[in-house]
Formats: C-alpha cells, structure tokens, sequence
C-alpha cells in the first residue's frame, strides 16, 4: 500500500524492488564468469503466441540474451557464456532449425555490433550449414575489445568438446614429436585446459538455468567442476532483471569451500 492507503503500481513496486537487490549486492563477491543454459523459447511459444509457431520464441529468447548481458556488465561481471544450441537441437525439423540459426547469427551480428564487446563463437562449428558457419565466423570478433567478453556457445556440446581439445592436443605434440608412452606420463590437467574453446578465460563460477530444468545437460562440463548453480522456473523470455539479481545475491550468500 502506498501513502494514504493507495495501491503502489507494480511497475513501481518492482522497480523499487530491483534497485533495493542491486544496492545490497555485495561486489566483492560477485562472479566473474556467469554462464547461463537459457530454456524454455519453444514453450514461451505455445503459450505465447496464438499462431502457435516456435519462431517468436526464439525472437524473444534474443531479445532476453541482449538485455541478460547488459545486466551482467552492469554488475561488472567479466566473461559471460551464451549457450543457444546444442548438437541435439540440430536433430528437429529443419522447418525450425533455420529460423533458429537466422536467430544466432542475427544475435552475434548485434553484440559484436555494439564494439566493445569481444564476442567468441565456442562449439563445433561443423554440424552446421557451411553458410551459417560463415557467417558466424564473419560475426565474431574479439581483436582490439576490451570489455566484458562474451562467449556465445553454438552447436556446443561438453563432450565434443573434450574430443576436440585431446585432438587438437594429440595432434600438437606429435608435430612435436611426442610418442604416445612419453605423452601419457607427462600429460597434466592444465595442458588439456589450454586446448578447450575457452582457454586461457576463467572456469564459470556460476550457471544459470531456467524453465524449472534442473540438469547439466552436457553444458561446459570440465569447467563447472566448482560451478555453484542457480535454477530459475521462469522460462527464458520471461526471465527478469530480478531474477538476474536474485541469482546474483543467492551467489554472493553462498559459502564456497572447494573441498576445505
């Protein structure tokens, strides 16, 4: 209630609300890198639109990303990963998928257009039309940025991942040389971390989940081994600046021991 026993207006209320979160946020624990698994397009869709087309969920899904970014640098957060498409999203109606791709490509266009992000394309970019892939690769771009840096993980999955970091390691060290007797008794957690698609960043300190999912999912699994995680019921076009805050302080009220 508001003075005089009016009603706050919501927008208000909510508003006020954020802004109390943001003010309580204690800095100085906050992540570096946030990750987040964005579910729940092709459901928004069903509900949302009366067409019944799986298309606008995936518009609004981009409009969330490019808003969930732009909360992130306002906290100061220092990396944040992307995950748009898996390997197994390939495997719906192409009827879908290409809308879907249209959707990613426009969405790195955009972040990479706002130049001061550097923006990385992770996954294997193989699984996709070559024409995707292109234009993908064209998008991105990282030389000279200095910002926030934003990972956008596309048909990324963690176990292609690890093949294509041990290939590319094995195929290193016998350029070099290397038998495989000699590699196996020098081989070392921090050399298979240098051929990852995210070499050389920080392992993500926290994940992010919505639409009530509460898996893994085969999503940056060598580097959430000391993830906290954060599920959210909203689906992801529904996702709020206050859900973002709400993760924000549920992380910073966390007490991480990693093993002590």
């Amino acid at each position: 209630m508001g003075r005089g026993g009016g009603v706050w207006p919501t927008g208000l209320l909510y508003s006020t609300y954020e802004q109390r979160l943001l003010n309580s946020l204690d800095r100085s624990r906050l992540p570096k890198h946030v990750a987040i698994m964005a579910d729940g397009n092709r459901r928004w869709a069903k509900l949302n639109d009366p067409a019944g087309t799986v298309v606008s969920g995936y518009e609004a899904g981009e409009a969330k990303l490019l808003e969930f970014v732009s909360w992130c640098e306002e906290v100061g957060i220092e990396v944040v990963t992307l995950w748009v498409l898996s390997p197994d999203n390939l495997s719906r109606p192409s009827d879908e998928v290409g809308p879907l791709l249209d959707v990613i490509v426009d969405l790195v266009r955009r972040l990479a257009g706002r130049g001061q992000w550097p923006v990385q394309i992770v996954g294997d970019l193989s699984l996709l039309p070559q024409a995707t892939a292109d234009a993908l690769r064209a998008a991105e771009s990282t030389a000279g940025r200095t910002g926030m840096h934003i990972n956008v993980a596309v048909s990324y999955g963690g176990r292609r991942e690890l093949r294509d970091a041990f290939r590319s390691l094995l195929a290193e060290e016998a350029n070099k040389g290397t038998t495989l007797a000699e590699l196996a008794q020098t081989i070392e957690i921090d050399t298979i971390e240098q051929h990852l698609y995210t070499a050389g960043q920080p392992d993500p300190d926290l994940i992010i989940r919505t639409s009530g999912e509460q898996r893994v999912s085969d999503f940056l699994i060598w580097q959430s081994a000391h993830s906290e995680f954060y599920f959210c019921e909203a689906l992801w076009p529904d996702f709020r600046r206050v859900d973002f805050l709400r993760a924000m302080r549920s992380f910073t009220q966390r007490e991480r021991r990693f093993g002590q």
